[in-house]
């Protein structure tokens, strides 16, 4: 092609008539071949997103069916392990008593297994739990198993029995009972299960007064670790703040039958006694509480005096700062509560007091920030019977404390039942300082206490 020719620019047009280019130039004196290039430019996207739209689609149906089929699988999953854990908890396991060995084997099966007595005879949720520290002292037991066949709604209670102690006296008379549901747990650190070495008394361990230097010289165990006031530790002494410890963390982790279960826990002893209203006067409290007393962490459902002027105070409440030697009997805990206690196990578990009681009002108010607040009955329905225990262990006379239950109730009778409580007074609630009582010096008591969180 010669460089001297040129094309003009309306030849150029029309050399490629169907050319996209020439419809635009085109287009631009021909409305009507505008009108149309936009229409199949838009015919030509719509088919485009309907494509992605169907693809889309796809997508979404095939993610909800496996997001279902997965639930599906979870839930089925779910109903097999629960079908499973309420078939562990109708199996009743035979307790061994021949061997230590054998024992430690059967508190284990026995709190894993987590057999609930009279379950099938009373199958709803349970509206009061109550939780029975045991040691050994089986005549007091029995005065407490009678007071509770007594108490009106006992039907509608759980009651868990703690042991430390293991005996088949405790147990028939445990599994005598048909009044209510009853578990049975074990602490598997006890004395009895290791009469020979920690958390028993070890050969090797110091003799509670002999001093830190004769202790070293000695090459005992524990003669680096005496308590605060120069004593060596008496596992007989420290195994009740143990076992306390550790029954507060089973039964708000472990005990699945309370896993749903999001009222107060009222923890008893042995040696207490319940009046006939118990149930009714403690749902009562629960009401008065969520009215009037929200910031309440504590029912302190029982107190030392008695049944002393009971007729005059049977309906009144009071509100107070918490104090071990106050409000240490018939305590009702909440789970919230429980959880403020869990972020000062290592203060619990290292403060150098074998009293569990004592230990926790050092708390109140230092780890614990706010001072515990209870709300507490003044005419108590939780009577104290023991008339000997951890340090006077002669001498029980479990008959003469019968005698005066029977009369102490005999005079309160028709105060029993209030229709309506009241709250009549608000004491002081501050941190109450007090002296240690020592006893809890020793290292390996402060490893395993506070480990019990991860081993239960």
């Amino acid at each position: 092609m010669r460089s001297d020719v040129s094309v003009s620019p309306e030849r150029s047009r029309w050399k490629c008539p169907g050319c996209v280019h020439n419809r635009r130039v085109t287009a631009a004196y021909d409305p009507q071949l505008l009108i149309s290039t936009v229409l199949l430019t838009v015919k030509m996207r719509f088919r485009l997103l309907k494509k992605n739209f169907i693809a889309f689609l796809v997508i979404l149906i095939v993610f909800i069916m496996l997001f279902y089929t997965i639930r599906w699988t979870k839930s089925e999953a779910n109903v097999e392990v629960t079908e499973i854990e309420i078939s562990q908890t109708a199996i009743m396991v035979k307790f061994d008593y021949e061997t230590i060995e054998n024992m430690r084997k059967s508190v284990y099966d026995s709190n894993y297994h987590q057999f609930i007595q009279n379950g099938d005879k009373f199958p709803l949720d349970p509206e009061v739990v109550v939780v029975v520290q045991v040691h050994n002292r089986p005549a007091y037991l029995k005065m407490l198993i009678q007071s509770l066949e007594k108490v009106t709604g006992i039907q509608n209670t759980l009651v868990i029995f703690s042991h430390d102690y293991f005996s088949e006296e405790i147990s028939d008379m445990v599994k005598g009972i048909t009044f209510c549901r009853v578990l049975q747990i074990y602490f598997p650190y006890g004395i009895q299960l290791y009469p020979n070495e920690f958390p028993g008394q070890g050969p090797q361990d110091c003799p509670r007064d002999i001093s830190k230097e004769d202790a070293v010289k000695k090459g005992c165990s524990n003669a680096e670790h005496p308590d605060s006031y120069g004593h060596y530790r008496e596992a007989s002494i420290t195994q009740t703040k143990h076992h306390w410890w550790w029954k507060l963390h089973f039964v708000f982790e472990r005990v699945r039958v309370l896993l749903g279960y999001n009222g107060f826990v009222v923890f008893i002893e042995e040696d207490n006694y319940l009046l006939p209203d118990f149930h009714e006067y403690f749902k009562s409290m629960t009401e008065l509480r969520k009215a009037k007393c929200g910031d309440c962490d504590i029912l302190a459902v029982g107190n030392h005096d008695g049944l002393s002027g009971f007729r005059e105070l049977s309906s009144k409440t009071e509100t107070a700062g918490w104090l071990s030697t106050k409000h240490n009997i018939g305590m009702g805990i909440s789970r919230e509560l429980y959880y403020k206690l869990m972020g000062c196990n290592h203060a619990f578990c290292t403060y150098d007091d074998y009293n569990w009681d004592w230990t926790l009002q050092s708390l109140s108010g230092t780890c614990i920030s706010k001072p515990l607040k209870a709300l507490v009955a003044r005419g108590s329905r939780v009577l104290h019977t023991g008339d000997c225990g951890l340090h006077q262990k002669e001498d029980c006379r479990p008959e003469k404390s019968q005698e005066r239950v029977d009369a102490a109730l005999k005079e309160a009778q028709s105060a029993l039942f209030p229709q309506v409580l009241t709250l009549t007074d608000h004491g002081p609630v501050e941190h109450q300082p007090h002296m240690k009582n020592g006893g809890w010096g020793d290292v390996r008591d402060h490893t395993l206490c506070i480990n019990y969180a991860a081993r239960l």
